[in-house]
């Protein structure tokens, strides 16, 4: 059975910083990507960042160089630090874990219940 556990939100004040890890556990994770989306109640979740099979990172947009992406193939883990963060941060963030030729909702795509950051004052 494939586990995915997110842990490391919580609260943050604007301007601090975060670190999220994810561990992924009953799959060899050799061809897969892993990483990071999130989540705003009634919007689309988003790409916040990926770590791929082929070592290239992606990144959201909205990111612009706030947010490094890490990943220990060895522990089967994913890790995003978040710096200069926003109120418009604020989410639900879910650790992906899915085989390179998937897409986010195939069935070789695995994820995470999901860790709430707020970023507020």
């Amino acid at each position: 059975q494939v586990q995915v556990v997110e842990s490391g939100g919580g609260l943050v004040q604007p301007g601090g910083s975060l670190r999220l890890s994810c561990v992924v556990s009953g799959i060899s994770l050799e061809w897969f990507d892993m990483g990071w989306y999130r989540q705003v109640p009634g919007q689309q979740r988003e790409l916040v960042a990926m770590f791929q099979a082929d070592l290239q990172r992606k990144y959201g947009d909205f990111v612009k160089g706030r947010f490094t992406i890490s990943r220990d193939s060895a522990k089967n883990m994913v890790s995003l630090q978040m710096s200069s963060l926003e109120s418009e941060d604020t989410a639900v963030y879910y650790c992906n874990a899915r085989h390179f030729s998937a897409g986010p909702m195939d069935s070789d795509s695995y994820w995470g219940q999901g860790t709430t950051v707020t970023v507020s004052a």
